[in-house]
């Protein structure tokens, strides 16, 4: 399949490496040399601009930062959709505003390409090791033409309904494991605060009704510095929807307040 891949960064270089591995014709770009050249290592095409990817790809994966670098990358003046054939796919992979799904898709279904919305849980290592989970927000049709690109970086891959649905899983998804970051955080200071080894307290709730991915590795979990500013922003993102849908989220607002110390890499 031509693919098109726009936007190398921790997450998505790993992605793009695994498509090139898989055999597709690959075309990427990224604003940055390093990551491309590493690429072109990996027997992808370079683009230079993302209008560039738009002409080459049956399917675009776009993994990019916010809303912003979103509507840029695909509707700006040299945009991918400027360059895409109707019956083009665009894959959404970043954590955005339903909004800015919905007021993309729109306009670019206006010119005959169809967008998905199909954002990824597992962060680099879950890319390196091709065990990320996706969640997909399209039609059938859509979602089947994606399916064998999305295996080439994991298993667990989920149709969660029509158009708008995977960044509205996502969203609910971080919630849960942002709030499983607090929680760890302050069950582990307690327990080393009172003289419990961590490996102990690891294995305690490893088999105990507290048992979670985050707690059973937190000696190990570190996600680094660039995911403060990350997980700030998805939940950010999801307490301004959870206001539009008239919802409350008082754990996710103090996890939100407090993200930058349940990750600072000397917490206990």
């Amino acid at each position: 399949m031509k693919v098109g891949f726009i936007g190398l960064g921790v997450q998505g270089k790993f992605l793009a490496i695994n498509l090139a591995k898989g055999g597709h014709d690959l075309m990427v770009y990224d604003v940055r040399e390093e990551p491309l050249r590493e690429l072109a290592s990996a027997g992808a095409r370079i683009a230079r601009t993302n209008r560039e990817v738009g002409q080459h790809a049956e399917v675009t994966e776009i993994c990019v930062v916010d809303d912003r670098q979103v509507e840029s990358v695909v509707l700006g003046a040299e945009g991918v959709l400027q360059g895409a054939t109707p019956g083009s796919l665009f894959v959404i992979h970043s954590t955005v505003h339903p909004a800015t799904i919905a007021r993309v898709a729109e306009l670019c279904l206006a010119k005959g390409v169809e967008v998905v919305d199909a954002p990824v849980s597992g962060s680099e290592p879950g890319a390196r090791n091709r065990t990320m989970c996706y969640m997909v927000g399209a039609s059938r049709e859509a979602f089947d033409r994606c399916h064998p690109l999305f295996s080439t970086s994991g298993s667990n891959i989920f149709h969660t309904g029509g158009p708008g649905t995977g960044i509205r899983a996502k969203l609910a998804h971080q919630i849960i494991i942002c709030i499983n970051m607090l929680s760890a955080f302050e069950g582990m200071q307690l327990g080393i605060a009172a003289g419990v080894a961590p490996e102990v307290l690891e294995n305690v709730v490893h088999g105990g009704g507290a048992q979670s991915l985050v707690a059973d590795n937190w000696q190990k979990f570190n996600p680094g510095r660039h995911s403060v500013g990350i997980f700030y922003k998805d939940l950010r993102v999801a307490l301004e929807y959870a206001h539009e849908l008239g919802i409350t989220l008082p754990g996710a607002a103090l996890t939100q307040q407090m993200v930058e110390q349940i990750l600072r890499l000397d917490r206990p």
